[in-house]
């Protein structure tokens, strides 16, 4: 409506439209337990992509189309391009040993990208056989996406700071990883005494 009005010229004014809120989508991820079942239900190409995700919280179309001229093995990273990214600026995302040892295995697999099946780039990986891994891991209401919701719990529960987890999944808001706050709340406990009653204030509770 603004750009008609502001620049095609084609209203006179724009009309107020009140919008309505939207609902708040809870976050999606799975435990440990869950992503091994998952894991043990997929094929061997799919498998090793998930493992790669949970690794590195990597988005699925940066994951399907990353290439061997993105990774260097001595630095341990790998490079997510401004392009590729959706904040549009570059990424430069640690590999952990998991992470290392994936792609170790795709070595040879492929020349140009890191992660293929029978000689072929695996642009898609929402797949039929995804799915059916899914419903025989006994895994509901689960995208491929939520591997990076997965990511980003197991690290804010495991004590790594919202600024931190900010930078290594390439957020451009730190209201994007604020989400993820409510799973860790152990930098609130050594405030949690504030409140308690104070002992001649109980004493005093229990004489009335």
């Amino acid at each position: 409506m603004n750009r008609a009005h502001k620049e095609w010229e084609w209203i006179d004014s724009v009309p107020f439209i009140r919008l309505l809120p939207e609902p708040k989508k809870r976050i999606r991820w799975l435990t440990q337990g869950q992503a091994i079942r998952l894991i043990q239900e997929l094929p061997p190409h799919l498998a090793e992509m998930v493992k790669f995700s949970l690794s590195t919280g990597l988005r699925e179309s940066n994951v399907t189309r990353l290439q061997w001229s993105q990774i260097d093995m001595q630095r341990r990273c790998a490079w997510i391009h401004a392009d590729q990214a959706k904040a549009r600026k570059s990424i430069a995302v640690p590999l952990n040993e998991e992470s290392l040892a994936v792609i170790r295995r795709q070595i040879g697999q492929h020349d140009t990208y890191v992660f293929s099946y029978q000689g072929k780039p695996v642009l898609n990986a929402n797949t039929k056989a995804w799915r059916h891994a899914l419903e025989r891991a006994g895994i509901e209401d689960f995208r491929w996406h939520d591997l990076r919701h997965t990511w980003a719990s197991w690290h804010v529960q495991n004590g790594t700071p919202l600024n931190i987890l900010q930078e290594l999944g390439g957020w451009s808001e730190p209201t994007m990883v604020q989400r993820y706050a409510h799973l860790s709340p152990g930098h609130l406990a050594e405030y949690a005494d504030n409140a308690r009653l104070g002992t001649n204030l109980v004493q005093q509770i229990k004489k009335a």
